[in-house]
Formats: C-alpha cells, sequence, structure tokens
C-alpha cells in the first residue's frame, strides 16, 4: 500500500486543525450550503430518494420548499438536533408524497445521525417519533398508490435505523473519552493534592519543630542575656524562613503566576532547596541545640531539580525526627556523592535508652520514601546498632535504579558506593562539618 508523502500527510493535518478550529454554526453552514448547491446543480438535482415510486412531478415550488427544508436546517444540526430533525423530516415527507426527487433528501440520514449524537436528551423520544413519522409515510405512499412492497421499507427503515445507530455509537464513545479525561484530571488533581500536603508537612513540621526546641531551651537561659538574646535570633530567623517557604510553596497554587518564571527583584529564596543548601540546614538545626555532623564523601554529581529538592527534604525530615524524639542524640549527616547519584546516611545516636521513632504517622518517611521511588531510588528507616538511621539513594538522571544492598553500612563509615566500585583518584576526601 503506496505511504502519503510526509509534506501532504503534514499539511493535510495542519487543514484539518484548521477546519476544526472554526465555530461549529461556520461547519456546519458550509454543510448545508453544500448540499443545497448539489440538489440544485445537474446532473444530480433530479437524484433522491423516491421511496414510493410514485409518479415523478416536475420541479415547482413546493419541490423547491422541500429540498430546501431538507437541506438548510442542517447548519444547525448540532445546535438544535431536534428542530432539524423535524424540519428536515417534514421535508422529505412532502416529497416523497408528491413525487419529487432530490439530492437533498441525503439530509435524513445526517439529521437523523444528528440527533442521535448530539441529543441532549429525550432521545428515545425523538427515534419513537421519527418511527411512528415513517409509518405514517409509507401509510400515505401505500394509499397514493405506491407499487413498493412491505420489504422495501423494511430496508429503507433499517438503513435510516442505521444511521441512528452511527449516531449513537460515536456519542458514547465521545462520553468515554470525556470520562476518561475526567478520571485523568481528578487523578493528576490528588497528586497534586498529595505533594502539597508532603511539602507542607516538610516545611511545617520541620520549622516549627525547630521553634519549640529553641524556645524550651531559651527559658533556661535567662541567666545569660547574651545566650537568650540570640536564642530569639535563632527563633525569628527560624519563623521567617517558615514563612517564606510557605509563601513560596503556596506561590505555585496563585494561578496568575506563570510556570518557571521568578517575579522581578526576585532572590535565591524564591528556588527551590537543592544539595548546596544542605549545610546551611545543618548548621541551623545545629544553632537550635541539636549536635549534628556533616560528612560529605566525593563530588556532588550533576542532579535535576527534583531529585536535588528529593535529597533535600530527606535530610530536612531525619532532622526533624531527630530535633522531635532524641533531643541532643548526636547525629551525623552522611552524603555519598558518586558518579551514578548521591548515597544519603543520616543515623541518631538514643537518649535515654530508647531508640528514636518513626515519630506520628510516618507520614514524612512515607511520603519521602514515595518521592524517592518516583526516581528509581530506595529509602529505609529504622533502628539499626543502637542508632535509628534513614538511608537512601537517589540515582543520577542517566542511571539505572538503585538495588538495595544486602547489608546496611556500619554507622560511623562512609556510605558504599551503590554500584560497587571505589572512588577514582580524583575524588575528593570526605569533608566532616562541626
Amino acid at each position: 500500500m503506496p505511504r502519503i508523502p510526509a509534506p501532504l500527510a503534514r499539511r493535510s493535518r495542519r487543514w484539518a486543525a484548521e477546519w476544526r478550529a472554526r465555530p461549529v454554526l461556520v461547519r456546519d453552514g458550509l454543510l448545508a450550503l453544500l448540499l443545497v448547491v448539489l440538489a440544485f446543480l445537474p446532473p444530480l438535482s433530479g437524484q433522491g430518494t423516491r421511496l414510493g415510486e410514485l409518479p415523478v412531478r416536475p420541479l415547482d415550488a413546493l419541490a423547491i420548499a422541500a429540498a430546501l427544508a431538507m437541506a438548510l436546517p442542517l447548519a444547525v444540526r448540532r445546535v438544535a438536533p431536534a428542530v432539524t430533525l423535524t424540519v428536515v423530516t417534514a421535508g422529505f415527507v412532502v416529497q416523497e408524497l408528491r413525487g419529487n426527487a432530490s439530492f437533498a433528501s441525503l439530509g435524513v440520514v445526517i439529521a437523523l445521525y444528528s440527533a442521535a449524537a448530539y441529543l441532549p436528551r429525550f432521545r428515545l423520544v425523538a427515534a419513537g417519533a421519527a418511527t411512528v413519522a415513517y409509518a405514517g409515510l409509507s401509510w400515505g405512499l401505500h394509499r397514493a398508490g405506491s407499487a413498493a412492497h412491505l420489504s422495501d421499507y423494511v430496508v429503507f427503515y433499517l438503513c435510516l435505523a442505521g444511521a441512528w445507530l452511527a449516531g449513537a455509537w460515536v456519542r458514547d464513545r465521545r462520553a468515554g473519552e470525556a470520562e476518561r479525561q475526567r478520571l485523568v484530571a481528578a487523578e493528576i488533581r490528588d497528586a497534586e493534592r498529595a505533594r502539597i500536603a508532603r511539602e507542607l508537612h516538610d516545611v511545617v513540621t520541620h520549622h516549627v519543630t525547630a521553634i519549640v526546641v529553641q524556645s524550651g531551651a531559651a527559658q533556661f537561659l535567662t541567666a545569660d542575656p547574651a545566650r537568650t538574646t540570640d536564642a530569639l535570633v535563632a527563633i525569628g530567623d527560624t519563623g521567617r524562613r517558615a514563612l517564606g517557604e510557605l509563601r513560596d510553596l503556596l506561590g505555585v497554587l496563585d494561578p496568575a503566576r506563570v510556570s518557571g518564571a521568578a517575579p522581578p527583584g526576585s532572590d535565591s529564596r524564591h528556588r527551590q532547596p537543592g544539595l548546596t543548601d544542605i549545610a546551611s540546614l545543618v548548621e541551623r538545626s545545629r544553632a537550635a541545640g541539636q549536635p549534628v555532623e556533616l560528612v560529605e564523601d566525593g563530588q556532588a554529581p550533576a542532579l535535576s531539580e527534583g531529585r536535588q529538592i528529593t535529597a533535600y527534604r530527606v535530610v530536612q525530615e531525619s532532622l526533624t525526627n531527630a530535633m522531635k524524639y532524641a533531643t541532643g542524640g548526636r547525629t551525623v549527616v552522611r552524603l555519598g556523592y558518586r558518579p551514578d547519584g548521591v548515597h544519603l546516611v543520616i543515623t541518631t545516636d538514643q537518649v535515654g535508652g530508647a531508640t528514636v521513632p518513626v515519630g506520628g504517622s510516618g507520614r514524612g518517611l512515607a511520603g519521602l520514601r514515595e518521592r524517592v521511588e518516583v526516581f528509581g531510588g530506595d529509602l529505609t528507616a529504622g533502628p539499626r546498632d543502637r542508632v535509628f538511621a534513614v538511608d537512601a539513594h537517589i540515582p543520577a538522571d542517566s542511571s539505572p535504579p538503585a538495588r538495595a544492598s544486602s547489608s546496611p553500612p556500619t554507622p560511623g563509615s562512609p556510605p558504599p558506593s551503590p554500584a560497587g566500585p571505589s572512588p577514582s583518584p580524583s575524588t575528593s576526601p570526605r569533608r566532616p562539618r562541626r
């Protein structure tokens, strides 16, 4: 089978798109005018349905009116399908009872199809009324001396019923597609709501926990005004930072905001946090009174914004749980940078002989696990050798999904590379930050 040349195919698709973009009344109006022209254009002017095979009459004013009645109403076949079907049917009845023939009788098939496809309600009533009208027409033709047999009327009725069924099939298919799009839109809305809920949880929980810890420590520093002032300043900074992140997060919901466009005069606060912000996150947690150590191994690979945000949120949620459930317990954040991604291990020592719990309903860690898995990584969290450990691997953009290691890394040792090979000589040594 010969293939259509690519330029012709592109041109055809462009013409089809331009045609569909025109208003419905314009498209259907052109269809009605085309049928009128064909109805009076030789040699088609005398061609048409003659159901009763009555003696042919010459063209007169009533025959012209009947032909126009079968063609012109098609201009509103989608806007007013019931009116279109009624007027077209009346014109067809007049033509058949008078013995005229016109190419405009094709309008009956189009009107039946349109009524089944576009009539919003009472479709069964319309189908029943059309059937009664057809039965009346058949009886009238028989009384007028038609030589047609019963089988002729039945066959013609089945043809008209086929047009109706075709319209009903198109309507059902269009309704199914609309329902599918509605379900997809609902799924997208639910996913966006879940994403916003996770972001709100990460932002609010972390900063509020820091404020609670800082304010709780400040009440024991009243004897040292300088330290009390430092604690109050840290509380204020944490609150302002929380407000800034909430403002940026809620700004996504503003319909007037252009995606990806920063407002005039914006600074780095308007961007999402990433790997470079983990150090400042650790500093703020340390300022809140939590002993945190940051250890970085290797050179940070190129990660997309979504992967960097996920890595930041893993560390943020881990430090939040440490401040909530193991206040004062030593926390170590280890970042292992490898060409195939970043490996994060956050451990928190026991406090008071109890291991750090996951905390609450686990919504934060559960949401983080979903985020990490989206990028083909994995995340585990739980007690391990007298510490609570969060272990996550986030692959680089081009790396395959990570496989869980057979044995967890020992706390205090650098995280192993998921790929297995040793770091190259150019890899920078670990940089502990205390």
